[in-house]
């Protein structure tokens, strides 16, 4: 178990919201919400605090994050990067990894990172291509033949920087067991492929998930909405127990159940939020969990 997972654990058993124990440790619910989904650490200071609330040992809790940290440091690396010059349109297919990460940053150059253990020959067997056509910037990566699906899944690891102020429209097709979102602003951002869970922190515009895999989503905090469409799956998104959305559900035989603290509850959406959360398609289901 990871150190994000004691603590929602944690929390949850002793009754608090993530904005309960943010006021609890005298730090933003942002920052609950990062630690819960293992897109970073507390302080020592925090950590120590933390462990006396819970009365569970700093050793206890980041057991496993000191592995993970050691993950960030993987034996092999290739980094690409191209300076972007004006608003553009992303097309990106990254083919099969482990995980991969999409972040903007305030930079104006796209990055990618990819990343492995064990991929020693990663830069002649792994290639990202990156094309500048008039408005719209195509990203692929291509594997040689060596490099099988069943390896590229559990080894690899792809990281993508976008410049926030030169994105307009993304598209990104990619399967991966974990697809992490953060600090995305841009019009739309649209996911086309496989993932078994995502982590979505800090959404500013628009994002679509067509996936028809059951998944688990996480989200921190949106400012737009979340468009969900699958045929034949069941997924639970959970959010901060804060964060008001707009419920909106279309297609056949598509059911939203809602849940908190465990047992299912009544409707909690808001039928006035400039937030939204979009559930599209065919004999499938959406459970809403607050967190």
């Amino acid at each position: 178990m990871t150190f994000g997972e004691k603590l929602r654990e944690s929390r949850k058993k002793a009754g608090l919201s993530q904005e309960e124990l943010a006021e609890k440790l005298n730090v933003s619910r942002q920052a609950i919400t990062k630690w819960e989904t293992d897109n970073g650490i507390p302080d020592i200071s925090n950590l120590m605090s933390i462990s006396n609330l819970f009365s569970i040992s700093v050793d206890d809790f980041i057991s496993e994050e000191k592995t993970a940290q050691v993950v960030k440091s993987r034996l092999y690396e290739s980094v690409t990067e191209y300076d972007i010059d004006g608003k553009k349109n992303f097309d990106i297919k990254l083919g099969s990894a482990h995980q991969i990460s999409v972040s903007g940053s305030d930079e104006e150059k796209i990055k990618l990172i990819l990343s492995s253990d064990s991929l020693a020959n990663l830069k002649q067997d792994i290639k990202t291509k990156i094309d500048d056509i008039k408005g719209r910037i195509d990203v692929e990566v291509h594997k040689a033949k060596t490099v099988s699906e069943t390896c590229a899944k559990n080894e690899l690891y792809i990281e993508v920087i976008l410049p926030n102020k030169y994105v307009s429209h993304v598209e990104t097709d990619t399967s991966c067991k974990d697809l992490r979102l953060s600090n995305i602003i841009c019009q739309d951002f649209e996911f086309d492929g496989r993932a078994d869970s995502i982590s979505i922190e800090s959404l500013t515009g628009r994002i679509e998930i067509n996936c028809n895999l059951d998944m688990i989503i996480d989200v921190g905090t949106m400012s737009g909405s979340i468009e969900i469409n699958q045929i034949k799956a069941t997924s639970r998104i959970r959010i901060p127990h804060e964060q008001e959305f707009r419920m909106v559900v279309k297609g056949i035989g598509t059911n939203v159940l809602y849940e908190e603290n465990g047992t299912q509850a009544e409707d909690f959406s808001s039928s006035d939020s400039e937030n939204i959360i979009e559930f599209n398609g065919m004999k499938s289901e959406l459970i809403i969990e607050k967190i």
